[in-house]
């Protein structure tokens, strides 16, 4: 079983010097349709509880991150930021992974989130964060951290929800492609309405062969 998420890392974190500590997490990495976002979630040292129920989103149904999306938000400050289709086929995943995240926590600089002293604590084993970066950030990458992380997991949870109800809104405009269920992946529905009608501009059309 997935570990359940936790303060511990962040809290060795804090008691190694990290004034502010961000998560961050991105959905969409793979998909057919739609953009990659990247979600941002900014504790302090204070912070030594999170909601209840909190996990990675790709652990919990549609229905419970829902429920824990606005408990997210009132928790603590958080951001999402997006880099579309049409940027993906230009600049790649990677570099958009990075762009996303940049105009994610430019939106919570704005919000009065002290951005540049911040550890970043960011999901996987690659900093593909820093390359967008014009003034650095001390990144901490960890494998699985969006499971056994609360920080990364609030992240995942309000990246997860904010690109679902994206891609629940753009198929009112596209029923064909089934993305109030698929969300842009490649599912059958998906691939077959590729080959009949063609590519919308919301497809990344450098990923369809």
């Amino acid at each position: 079983m997935p570990a359940e998420p936790s303060l511990r890392v962040e809290t060795e974190m804090f008691a190694s010097g990290a004034k502010l500590i961000i998560g961050i997490d991105e959905v969409g990495r793979g998909a057919m349709a739609g953009p990659v976002m990247v979600g941002v979630c900014a504790i302090g040292p204070s912070v030594t509880e999170f909601p209840t129920g909190l996990r990675d989103s790709k652990l919990v149904s549609e229905k419970k991150r829902t429920l824990l999306f606005p408990q997210v938000q009132a928790w603590a400050p958080t951001a999402v930021g997006e880099a579309s289709a049409l940027e993906i086929d230009e600049l790649g995943i990677t570099a958009c992974l990075g762009l996303a995240a940049k105009r994610a926590l430019a939106l919570l600089h704005h919000g009065g989130v002290s951005v540049g002293e911040a550890t970043v604590l960011l999901d996987g084993s690659h900093d593909w964060l820093n390359p967008a970066l014009s003034s650095k950030l001390s990144v901490v990458t960890r494998v699985k951290a969006d499971q056994d992380c609360a920080v990364v997991s609030a992240a995942s949870i309000v990246a997860k929800v904010t690109r679902d109800e994206l891609m629940v809104s753009l198929d009112r405009e596209h029923p064909e492609y089934g993305w109030a269920s698929n969300k842009g992946y490649g599912a059958a529905v998906h691939m077959e309405a590729i080959k009949t009608r063609g590519l919308t501009p919301y497809h990344r059309a450098s990923w369809v062969k």
